[in-house]
């Protein structure tokens, strides 16, 4: 073998050394530390190594430094002198490029080997390295391992020098956390993006992420919304009002709807019928599970765990009542669109299947007549942002109540549920004496 064969040989396998410890400082650096701790927990001994060195920046740092200095002194020694020289003999023999020759065959000398140096030395290590970062890591992990061990005097002196050049330069080290909630989301937008997860995955998990920050009062069914039962409701009134509303579970009031003294679920009064027993609200509410309107979800969660509830009342810092908190609000925050408090709080009128109206008293009047459609065209005047309770209150006077009835254009309005003396929910049904 020539010299000059034995050169270039030893200038390539010191740009392949190079281009192995730029690979492994990459690979180390673009690591997620949670892929090489499960790495590591399934038996991989490389992945424990580098998740220690990548722990350890005093350690991984120096040791990959080290290599790279010390390559590039042994290529310092073999800077390709004798295959300039060569190169520019060959050149001398063209009598027009023998002045020039030595300084063209050093000129193509330093052009391939910066050339080469970074291909082979920088580029193609780098673009491995964050193909598979993990799996570069775990691989290199036990060599880097060993050499930060054989040149541990000499890391120990550069890990000191760095420190105090940091403490002059007043830069204190800030301990990062392994996962931060920015980087779930970025990673699940990545993955949707890539087709791994599905489309609506990212936003369940932002939803499920902003349960620590946002209160039960943002989820609830606030306080118009609900359909309130009293303690001493009759069977008749009861059973109406649990056919009109349609509900799962009811707050129970004596007299007061800001003091919530039970909870009555439909699963209960059901039992009791089919037992042939006349339900008796006192005695089936029970205990409710009382939720400060502050409370995160989060926090609720845990309430409905350790209590095994799955209603809670939200109450404001006076214990007044604000409104229902179910299980199902919870998985509906996760799975749907949220609407804002205000569209929550906003008097809405909802259409059942038999083609009767349950509306909240606090809804605009004209408005519901335009939801009535054609059977509306007799509609009385009214007047303007005029309420239904008031269109109520004032056809019925002083007889206002619940059970209370009034017909007009061609639609009967029935009292369902009063809060005070304040008309809370009417049932809207077509007028069967409407000829």
């Amino acid at each position: 073998m020539s010299a000059i064969t034995l050169e270039i040989l030893i200038i390539l396998l010191l740009l392949v050394a190079n281009g192995v410890f730029a690979m492994t400082e990459m690979a180390m650096v673009s690591s997620r530390k949670s892929r090489l701790r499960l790495l590591a927990d399934g038996g991989k001994g490389g992945a424990r190594a580098a998740l220690k060195l990548a722990e350890e920046p005093n350690r991984f740092l120096p040791s990959v430094q080290v290599g790279i200095t010390l390559v590039g002194l042994l290529a310092g020694a073999f800077g390709g002198a004798t295959l300039a020289q060569e190169i520019a003999k060959q050149l001398a023999r063209w009598s027009g490029l023998a002045p020039y020759a030595e300084a063209i065959g050093m000129g193509t000398v330093v052009v391939t080997l910066t050339f080469l140096s970074l291909v082979i030395g920088e580029l193609v290590p780098k673009r491995l390295a964050l193909s598979n970062p993990e799996r570069i890591a775990s691989l290199m992990g036990r060599p880097l391992d060993a050499l930060s061990r054989l040149a541990r005097p000499v890391i120990w002196s550069l890990g000191i020098a760095t420190d105090a050049v940091l403490f002059v330069l007043r830069v204190k080290p800030k301990p990062q956390p392994a996962v931060s909630e920015d980087e779930v989301k970025s990673l699940m937008q990545e993955g949707s993006h890539a087709g791994v997860f599905h489309p609506a995955e990212p936003r369940m998990v932002e939803s499920v992420l902003s349960f620590d920050q946002r209160p039960v009062t943002d989820i609830m069914t606030p306080r118009g919304r609900v359909i309130f039962i009293r303690r001493d409701e009759k069977p008749d009134t009861l059973w109406h009002k649990i056919v009109v509303s349609g509900h799962n579970h009811y707050p129970v009031h004596d007299g007061n709807r800001n003091r919530i003294v039970g909870v009555i679920s439909v699963k209960d009064i059901y039992a009791n019928m089919a037992a042939g027993v006349t339900p008796n609200v006192a005695d089936l509410m029970v205990t409710p599970l009382f939720v400060p309107g502050t409370r995160t979800v989060a926090s609720l969660l845990e309430s409905f765990k350790a209590s095994g509830k799955h209603i809670g009342i939200v109450v404001d810092e006076h214990n007044d009542f604000l409104g229902v908190v179910t299980l199902v609000d919870v998985l509906e925050a996760i799975v749907g669109e949220l609407p804002s408090l205000e569209e929550r709080l906003r008097p809405e009128a909802r259409r059942r299947n038999d083609g009767s109206w349950l509306v909240d008293g606090a809804f605009d009047v004209a408005k519901l007549w335009e939801e009535l459609g054609t059977e509306a065209l007799a509609a009385p005047q009214l007047s303007p942002k005029q309420s239904l309770a008031a269109f109520v209150g004032g056809h019925l006077g002083g007889a206002i109540g619940e059970g209370k009835t009034l017909s007009t254009g061609g639609w009967r309005f029935e009292v369902l549920d009063m809060d005070g003396d304040r008309v809370d929910k009417v049932l809207v049904t077509p007028d069967a004496r409407k000829p």
